[in-house]
């Protein structure tokens, strides 16, 4: 029997499965608007694929804006790839959405951070209630001083914006 319900974890994929959802959109119909998208992933996450220069440029962490031009933008149940133009060269990237540190859509100031590490599903439910928490499951935990990894959030839009 279930040791309780992981609204974290549940938060979590709804979270993803938003970005997902948004971006298959824009695949099936393209942008409205003024929507537009910029997205920042951890280039060295697996599965990201993107062309030797582009890595060498972003060793760690790259920021793709969708937005005037970009094509073949496919969505897959764990990943999306995008054609996106680089000194008029045309480039496909593939970028698994666990890679994702952000998605932001300026035009209507909405925006999601994903934490650099995530809770394993398969991990987390290996663990027993007393390994999670310290408690033994009869008493609610103590709230945590920070929010734990695994969580997304809405961003501020200053950072892209560049006052903070």
């Amino acid at each position: 029997m279930a040791k309780g319900i992981d609204y974290r974890q549940l938060m979590y994929k709804a979270m993803r499965q938003l970005m997902a959802d948004a971006l298959a959109q824009v695949a099936r119909e393209g942008l409205p608007g003024k929507h537009h998208f910029m997205i920042s992933f951890d280039t060295t996450h697996p599965g990201v694929d993107m062309a030797d220069f582009l890595r060498q440029r972003y060793p760690t962490e790259m920021t793709i804006v969708l937005q005037e031009w970009f094509a073949d933008l496919a969505v897959m149940k764990d990943r999306f790839t995008v054609t996106l133009n680089f000194g008029n060269v045309p480039e496909p990237i593939v970028v698994p959405f666990e890679a994702v540190k952000t998605f932001v859509d300026p035009s209507v100031e909405f925006g999601l951070r994903f934490e650099a590490h995530e809770v394993d599903p398969a991990e987390d439910e290996a663990g027993s209630s007393e390994d999670r928490d310290g408690s033994d499951g009869d008493e609610p935990p103590e709230p945590p001083a920070a929010p734990p990894a695994g969580d997304a959030e809405v961003v501020s839009l200053a950072k892209f914006r560049g006052k903070h």
